[in-house]
């Protein structure tokens, strides 16, 4: 099963690996593949990884350039465009929302491009700041709820499923976790349902073992900025996107922690907020709502308000655009 255009907005890291697991995949028959930077990174890449093709057995047939026209009659579009979080010159690490003005500015073009060649496709977004990015993509397209995502729960579920399953010894296969909320420091790891082969997770990890992976996963993505000391995660990110992408495209109603727009759940409307969803062709087919302690709902209406405050600076800022 695939599709036959699978459309990819931005030919940094992350578009890299986005362009060489789709066509490895053969999730798409033909992708397009789309960068501003000059001379033409998106086809330079492109070509680079068509010319590997042989050596993995499949054949790659592609779209690339700088112009949004590569991305015609694209079923699905994975957008990674923006300013990457990245080690400013005195060794700090801008937050996600300080990224907020220069990406909203990409984003409106992003969407001016989707509007015009695949506006029917359905969008998983990743660009940061996350929550801001969707819902700027969400206030100028005002698509159908269900075909419009951003990628960041899966990735924060995996990290805490990785740091858990270090911590006790397990394979990650062995590791259920969710991260709820939106995709900054006030995520929400729910340690209520995270659970080690089917069994509550404090029979393998301490308490204070617990608190510490919790804390990790929240400054998980600054702590990938550090270490590398020039640009951000871009695989993790990548193959999270991939896995939604897949649940698509395969019609798989999988349940994946995803940024989708609430209407009443969890207490919450108007704002996307990350949750988990049953993904399948129609896109978001139904998000679930998790039963939560006092306590994680006590953090996850901290995390939202946190998305509000920002969403309300998306609102101000379009006015201006």
């Amino acid at each position: 099963m695939t599709i036959n255009k699978l459309g990819l907005i931005g030919g940094g890291n992350i578009g890299g690996v986005l362009f060489a697991e789709a066509a490895k995949r053969r999730l798409a028959k033909r992708i397009g593949f789309m960068d501003i930077k000059p001379p033409d990174l998106a086809k330079g890449k492109a070509l680079d990884i068509a010319e590997g093709a042989p050596t993995i057995s499949t054949d790659i047939h592609y779209d690339a350039g700088k112009e949004f026209n590569v991305l015609e009659g694209s079923e699905i579009v994975i957008n990674t465009a923006g300013v990457p979080r990245t080690k400013r010159p005195d060794g700090t690490i801008p937050t996600r929302e300080e990224l907020l003005q220069t990406n909203i500015k990409i984003t409106k073009s992003v969407a001016e491009g989707i509007q015009k060649y695949c506006p029917d496709a359905t969008i998983i977004s990743i660009a940061n700041p996350l929550d801001a990015i969707v819902y700027t993509l969400y206030k100028i397209l005002q698509p159908p709820k269900n075909k419009l995502m951003g990628m960041a729960g899966q990735l924060d579920s995996g990290r805490y499923r990785y740091f858990v399953a270090q911590e006790a010894g397990v394979s990650v296969e062995n590791v259920e976790a969710l991260v709820l909320g939106g995709h900054g420091d006030n995520m929400v790891p729910i340690r209520s349902c995270c659970r080690v082969g089917g069994m509550p997770v404090e029979k393998f990890v301490s308490k204070e073992a617990l608190e510490a992976i919790e804390t990790r996963t929240r400054k998980a993505g600054g702590e990938v900025v550090g270490l590398m000391g020039i640009g951000s995660a871009f695989v993790s990110p990548a193959w999270a996107a991939l896995d939604m992408a897949e649940a698509i495209i395969y019609d798989k109603n999988k349940i994946i922690a995803t940024c989708a727009l609430l209407e009443g759940e969890y207490g919450v409307n108007g704002l996307f907020v990350g949750v988990p969803a049953i993904l399948n062709k129609e896109g978001v087919a139904k998000v679930i709502e998790a039963d939560l302690n006092s306590a994680e709902k006590e953090a996850l209406a901290k995390s939202v308000a946190g998305v509000r405050n920002t969403c309300d600076e998306v609102e101000a800022m379009l006015k201006t655009m």
